[in-house]
């Protein structure tokens, strides 16, 4: 499994929703209206793979 969580920001819709789901890895540019991926997170939170199917426009993925 890939360890670099990668948010397409021209394909967010800025709904939040991996943000509530797993605020650990992501963050939301309100200025910008999309989410962005957190600098250090931590790679094995558990609630990255639900943020990923769970995200509608299906933006984020592992590289």
């Amino acid at each position: 499994m890939s360890n670099q969580i990668v948010i397409n920001t021209e394909a967010c819709i800025g709904c939040e929703g991996c943000v509530e789901i797993c605020p650990v890895m992501f963050g939301f540019d309100n200025y910008a209206g999309k989410a962005y991926v957190m600098e250090g997170a931590a790679m094995d939170a558990e609630c990255i793979d639900e943020a990923i199917s769970l995200c509608p426009v299906q933006c984020i993925s592992r590289i």
